[in-house]
């Protein structure tokens, strides 16, 4: 679909320009393709046309998606809340995690990954915004958290995830988002402090309406979903 192809050129355009725009090199943001509820082959066109990190929100879709496209060398992100009860099966097929809020959660992503898998990189979800519909850990909480999480064997803590309340004005975009790096800065501090030696190098945050204010604060990944595939299917 050359649709797919056009709209991978024009947001790849564009986040090389904000790159540029802020003093970042060309790799230091990752465009992940958010597939959910996009077809197979709609999938298998990103990919030829050179995408390789796709995001799902719910288990099974993922499960799916992983078997009819094990021909290709996908790089899987789950981004969606996870209940601890099917943490095993994402343990099995993910790449990246990014919306661990609890230990429980990463204690059984760690203890199912398999012997022959490398690390589990994850990220802990923080609630920025405070607000009740979303989930994600307080920021107060997030240092414990961090602590009990860098510490479990066969995952590897990366960074954070966010996903702000909607905001249209671009200086408080940024405001949030830097409040977030602020937050990583603290945070590894604070590790390298306490002798848990962690490389925090991720902030997965920014969408489509504030990609630039996410590059801006030092976005490493940016998740993209309709403006790649189209309206998602029912």
């Amino acid at each position: 679909m050359t649709k797919i192809r056009d709209n991978l050129q024009i947001i790849g355009a564009k986040i090389k320009q904000h790159l540029s725009q802020y003093k970042r090199s060309e790799s230091s943001a990752l465009l992940l393709a958010v597939s959910k509820r996009h077809s197979i082959d709609k999938i298998r066109d990103a990919y030829e046309f050179g995408q390789r990190a796709f995001g799902e929100n719910y288990v099974q879709e993922l499960l799916d998606k992983n078997q009819q496209l094990n021909d290709l060398a996908i790089e899987w992100h789950f981004i969606g809340p996870l209940q601890s009860n099917k943490a095993k099966k994402i343990a099995e097929v993910a790449n990246w995690v990014h919306a661990v809020d609890r230990l429980k959660i990463a204690q059984r992503l760690s203890d199912n990954r398999p012997e022959n898998m490398p690390a589990l990189s994850i990220c802990l979800q923080v609630n920025i915004s405070g607000e009740q519909s979303k989930s994600g850990i307080s920021p107060d909480e997030l240092t414990l958290l961090a602590k009990q999480v860098a510490q479990l064997p066969k995952i590897k803590l990366r960074g954070l995830m966010v996903i702000p309340a909607p905001e249209d004005d671009f200086i408080k975009q940024r405001e949030v988002f830097a409040q977030v790096a602020t937050l990583k800065g603290h945070l590894q501090k604070q590790l390298n402090e306490t002798g848990i030696i962690v490389k925090l190098d991720t902030l997965s945050m920014g969408m489509s309406n504030d990609i630039e204010a996410a590059i801006a604060e030092g976005a490493t990944i940016v998740r993209v979903g309709t403006a790649i595939f189209g309206q998602r299917e029912n």
